[in-house]
């Protein structure tokens, strides 16, 4: 599963960086400021990480004279192009990344700069990779956890941004976060770190592209993201349900849970498990989610007939009669499932 992680370590670790602190700010400011030597042509197929161009080249991706310029010449900007340039500090770093993570709202094309940004992004890469030996046995500390997040959450930006998710997709920079995912530890610190990646893949997923959605079903994702829906905390089980239900409502990702038998039975247990588990604490958006998911496997016959069979009787009796009397939009959708199962 974790096959191409050793070559996205490399990639991350050995791009360019510049042969001093002096030389690093002045290429940063170039690249943020739209005015980059050349204007390399993106990567085509997955691998091809950011950052890898020299000194006076492209970072692998086209550089506009607005791609992060424009938007980014205020004085707000000159801030966020200063805590940048301290992300090559190793005494700054870590102030810098909380710093640039708490005004990720200011700019909306950050994501952007963050990407040209000469050296930042192997920066963020470099972060996530240090901390894998803290995950088995788990050693992680709150602290630790928080710088780690921080890091995650300008990832957020790149993948939520139109001009550069999917070359954070074709880099295959999600798949650094999979042994995030792959915790069981329940202690916060790792909640977080499983939350907050889960945040960068919801931004990738939520934008219903076929491409998207098939880097996650051939990366191996799914069987991550059950686990989540199963085990996880509440807001973990939220998100991971949202993906999954991004994953099938596109038909690639539709086929690939209902074509092997053992792999729908598996879903269809999980998703009643995160419904068993609410009778306690019912949370309405979770329900909804797990809701939709079910309506759309109902559309595969072997799917309907097993949820005929077993579906969880909490979804037909009154179990959850509180949450339908609040919300009608919820109503709806556990009478359409009803029906389509009838």
């Amino acid at each position: 599963m974790y096959a191409q992680h050793p070559q996205q370590q490399q990639n991350a670790l050995t791009q360019s960086k510049g042969s001093d602190a002096k030389y690093q700010n002045q290429a940063l400011y170039a690249r943020v400021g739209g005015s980059a030597a050349g204007s390399g042509a993106a990567s085509g197929s997955y691998g091809a990480a950011p950052g890898a161009g020299n000194a006076a080249g492209t970072t692998g991706v086209p550089v506009s004279s607005n791609a992060g310029g424009q938007a980014m010449a205020d004085g707000d900007s000159e801030a966020l192009y200063q805590l940048m340039v301290e992300l090559f500090s190793a005494t700054n770093r870590e102030q810098a990344l909380a710093e640039l993570s708490r005004r990720r709202d200011q700019n909306p094309d950050l994501g952007v700069a963050l990407w040209n940004a000469y050296g930042v992004m192997t920066i963020l890469y470099q972060e996530i990779i240090a901390i894998y030996p803290l995950l088995n046995p788990p050693a992680l500390t709150m602290s630790v956890s928080n710088r780690v997040c921080n890091s995650l959450a300008l990832l957020q930006l790149v993948a939520t941004h139109e001009q550069t998710r999917m070359q954070l997709l074709k880099a295959n920079v999600p798949q650094l976060l999979y042994p995030f995912l792959s915790t069981t530890s329940k202690v916060k610190q790792y909640d977080n770190l499983r939350l907050t990646s889960l945040g960068v893949i919801g931004a990738l997923v939520k934008y219903d592209n076929r491409e998207v959605i098939s880097f996650f079903v051939v990366t191996e994702f799914l069987p991550l993201c059950l686990k989540i829906m199963d085990i996880g905390s509440e807001l973990c089980k939220m998100v991971a349900t949202f993906i999954f239900q991004k994953i099938i409502i596109d038909d690639g990702g539709f086929q690939y849970v209902t074509s092997n038998p053992k792999r729908l039975h598996t879903v269809l247990v999980i998703l009643n498990n995160v419904v068993n588990q609410m009778v306690t604490m019912p949370s309405g958006r979770l329900l909804k989610s797990v809701t939709k998911c079910l309506i759309r496997l109902a559309d595969n016959q072997e799917a309907k007939e097993k949820m005929q069979e077993g579906l969880s009787e909490h979804l037909r009796d009154s179990t959850f009669a509180h949450v339908l009397a609040e919300d009608v939009s919820y109503r709806r959708l556990i009478y359409q499932l009803l029906v389509k199962l009838s």
